[in-house]
């Protein structure tokens, strides 16, 4: 197996994590350098159980991708065999109250490290093995009726700020790509679900809520559709098209697995009743809210993952419901995790977007 050392932007949040520890377990020989600006949904407890490193194959930068300095400084310092980009703003919701930091971090910052890339490849010969790898997500493609699917071909169509700035990091990728020849690819997954995913998001917030029965508040009338994508899946596709994708080429990873929001959240309930033995007039569902839906907000989307299916032969290893079983385990396991990112930032956040809503 080869040795490789990866530049992990992003590495402390939700996917990045996954990914960095997934990473130090099937690949032995590989080492990551993991740059995060520790921003609310960056943390650096997401690894505080990892036993001491002699070979020192995860080491840990506190610092932004817009910073092009301390990006100078790395590439300096380290020769990369590949640059792995999750570093983003991610939730629809902060973009539409703030949607600068989205631009900043989404759009400037991935400029800056596609520069710092490309200099750093054309001065180590254009290695043929290099790669940058940009992850992106589905919500480039806007919003679907009630058939069909994304596919790579599908014509951008974005509806937030969030998606809006993540459509132009893909173009400055693919830009890259075609002006330049920088190795990059593009993956455009769906919705991931998994440990250590920060609270505001849909499935942990209801896992929470439901722990200390409060109020699950939904959006709308709770039917808008997402492909769910356990995150573990997700990390074992990245391998996949880190090792075999071809350069300029883009892959949507979906987990093939469409469920509406107010399904999610049932079966949800349905668990907690379940394992706690609530009677029906406790039942949890009792605490589902409906609140007013969001600006911009898309009804549907769906991955055709036949492409990564086909060329380099992935497919999601875990069904939705275990899944779902298995991340409730973990967050009821790991409430001392849960309590270091309920930061004051987050109870505010949940305040404005839900607490005065009916």
């Amino acid at each position: 197996m080869s040795t490789k050392t990866l530049l992990v932007t992003g590495g402390a949040g939700f996917i990045g994590t996954n990914f960095v520890r997934h990473v130090l377990t099937e690949r032995p020989t590989w080492c990551i350098i993991n740059l995060d600006a520790l921003t609310y949904a960056g943390n650096l407890a997401n690894f505080q159980d990892l036993a001491p490193d002699p070979a020192a194959r995860h080491q840990f930068v506190h610092g932004a991708i817009q910073d092009s300095g301390l990006l100078e400084q790395l590439f300096t310092e380290e020769s990369f065999d590949a640059i792995v980009h999750f570093a983003a703003e991610s939730h629809v919701d902060r973009s539409i109250l703030g949607p600068e930091s989205f631009v900043e971090t989404n759009v400037v910052g991935t400029f800056r490290l596609l520069e710092a890339s490309l200099k750093q490849w054309r001065s180590r010969g254009k290695l043929e093995n290099f790669r940058f790898l940009h992850i992106s997500t589905d919500e480039v493609y806007g919003s679907l009726g009630s058939e069909g699917y994304f596919t790579e071909s599908t014509p951008y169509d974005p509806s937030s700020p969030y998606s809006a700035s993540k459509a132009g990091s893909d173009h400055l990728v693919k830009a890259y790509f075609r002006t330049f020849a920088l190795p990059a690819i593009i993956t455009n997954c769906s919705n991931n679900f998994g440990p250590y995913q920060f609270p505001e998001k849909l499935i942990p917030l209801m896992i929470l809520n439901l722990m200390e029965e409060k109020s699950l508040p939904v959006y709308g009338d709770g039917k808008n559709v997402r492909d769910w994508l356990y995150v573990i899946d997700h990390c074992d596709a990245l391998i996949r098209v880190l090792e075999q994708g071809k350069p300029g080429e883009t892959y949507n990873i979906g987990g093939g697995a469409e469920r509406q929001n107010i399904e999610v959240v049932n079966l949800l309930c349905d668990l907690f009743d379940s394992r706690l033995d609530r009677s029906t007039k406790k039942a949890s569902r009792r605490l589902i809210r409906f609140v007013t839906d969001r600006p911009g907000h898309d009804r549907r989307y769906a991955i055709d993952a036949s492409k990564i299916r086909r060329e380099l032969g992935w497919s999601p290893a875990h069904n939705f419901e275990e899944a779902l079983e298995a991340t409730v385990d973990w967050y009821v396991n790991n409430m001392d995790w849960v309590e270091l990112v309920r930061s004051g930032e987050y109870r505010k956040w949940i305040e404005i977007n839900y607490g005065e809503r009916e």
